[in-house]
């Protein structure tokens, strides 16, 4: 079984954001695998042991994005395939053709990725590669059965679970819930050392120019502001109540 996993570099969710113009400042921050997407690698080893197979871990983004591909081998994955270009745009169209581009030219009865990205949340790459590639998708899987050809799903359906059979191959994006990511160890730590980690350009991919160009274009970048402090309310409750109607109206300007 081919198993493959779209995986991205995040900020560690620990981090706070500073901006610098309108970009944010990468100055000593720490970078991690999205955490939705280490739900796919675990599935994804986990399907490795059932079944067998190789588990290759793929990532679009700059030179620094192998840490986490290395990360993910340490985990288990077999290999790795880093898309490194500086002419491909971060837009989530541009993303998706770079890898489907990718993934065309392999085998795979199976693609795992996370349900959304914590730094864009947007939770488009992955369908959209699907659509790509013409595979069925199901997103925010919590449970993943595989078996004869075919798999056995149970997505999240915002409160709802709803239970749904695909015929392989098919992608999967995984929700919080699916699985307890494994920690690499220090023998995993060891031999992804060792571990085939590829490094391709948009040349190796035979993309033609203007096939992947940006169909969004970001205006600007700005934190939010700042809350300001809470405040009580004093008096009976009539008095309570027309405060805060006019807070409400004045201030607020919610009304």
């Amino acid at each position: 079984m081919n198993i493959f996993v779209i995986l991205k570099q995040t900020f560690d969710t620990e981090e706070k954001i500073v901006l610098d113009g309108e970009k944010v400042s990468e100055d000593g921050v720490k970078f991690i695998i999205n955490p939705y997407d280490e739900y796919a690698v675990e599935e994804a080893l986990r399907l490795k042991e059932q079944h067998g197979g190789l588990v290759t871990v793929i990532s679009v983004g700059p030179p620094r994005a192998a840490e986490a591909l290395r990360t993910a081998l340490a985990m288990g994955a077999d290999e790795a395939v880093l898309i490194s270009d500086e002419r491909i745009p971060a837009d989530e169209y541009s993303l998706s053709t770079v890898l489907a581009a990718c993934l065309a030219k392999e085998s795979a009865d199976i693609v795992l990725g996370g349900n959304f990205s914590v730094d864009q949340g947007s939770g488009q790459v992955a369908i959209r590669v699907a659509r790509l590639l013409g595979l069925p998708h199901v997103s925010s899987i919590t449970k993943l059965d595989v078996a004869g050809g075919r798999a056995d799903v149970l997505r999240d359906a915002e409160g709802d679970t709803e239970a749904i059979e695909v015929a392989l191959p098919a992608l999967f994006t995984a929700q919080q819930g699916l699985n307890e990511p494994r920690y690499p160890s220090l023998p995993g730590i060891m031999k992804a050392k060792k571990k085939p980690l590829r490094q391709l350009g948009l040349d190796e991919l035979g993309l033609p120019e203007g096939s992947f160009a940006p169909r969004t274009e970001r205006l600007s970048l700005s934190l939010p502001p700042l809350r300001n402090a809470g405040q009580i309310l004093q008096g009976d409750l009539k008095q309570q109540a027309a405060e805060l109607v006019s807070l409400l109206r004045n201030e607020a300007k919610a009304i």
